[in-house]
């Protein structure tokens, strides 16, 4: 049942099966597999060993390459650029949705967030949660997965 549509690319080993469908101008390459009913969309590439399996949506501009796997819930978006499995975290069910919010590296080099409609760099989503939730459980939830993230999420120094 998988979908390759608009200007979308498979080509070299790549396999895209189950549910998934790629769309749009995204790039599917090398031995990349997207599969369950995982979308990747808009500008968005994927190639060397990766994965991205499961619910994971990639889009706008995003990379993911490597050895990099993103799968569950996993939402990858803007420039983040994937490489290795420790640029991407996965957080949830978590606040107030019970949903999951993704952790990952950007393309600067910075972690971004994204958790429901919210997709911005972890300090604007710092003050978002401040905003929403003052100093109630969801935010003190919110924040310890920012903490953890910051120790976990791999930047090059």
């Amino acid at each position: 049942n998988a979908k390759v549509c608009g200007d979308a690319w498979v080509y070299g080993n790549a396999r895209v099966y189950g549910n998934a469908e790629v769309c749009d101008n995204a790039k599917v390459c090398d031995n990349a597999k997207v599969c369950g009913d995982a979308w990747v969309y808009g500008n968005a590439r994927v190639y060397g060993n990766a994965e991205v399996c499961d619910n994971a949506k990639v889009c706008d501009n995003a990379k993911v390459c490597g050895d990099a796997w993103v799968y569950g819930n996993a939402r990858v978006y803007g420039d983040a650029e994937v490489f290795q499995t420790d640029h991407i975290l996965v957080a949830g069910p978590i606040g107030s949705r019970d949903a999951f919010t993704t952790f990952y590296k950007g393309a600067d080099n910075k972690i971004y967030v994204s958790c429901g409609c919210f997709n911005g760099s972890i300090d604007e989503f710092i003050n978002k949660v401040k905003q929403r939730h003052g100093s109630n459980r969801y935010a003190a939830a919110y924040n310890a997965a920012v903490e953890l993230a910051r120790l976990t999420v791999g930047l090059t120094l």
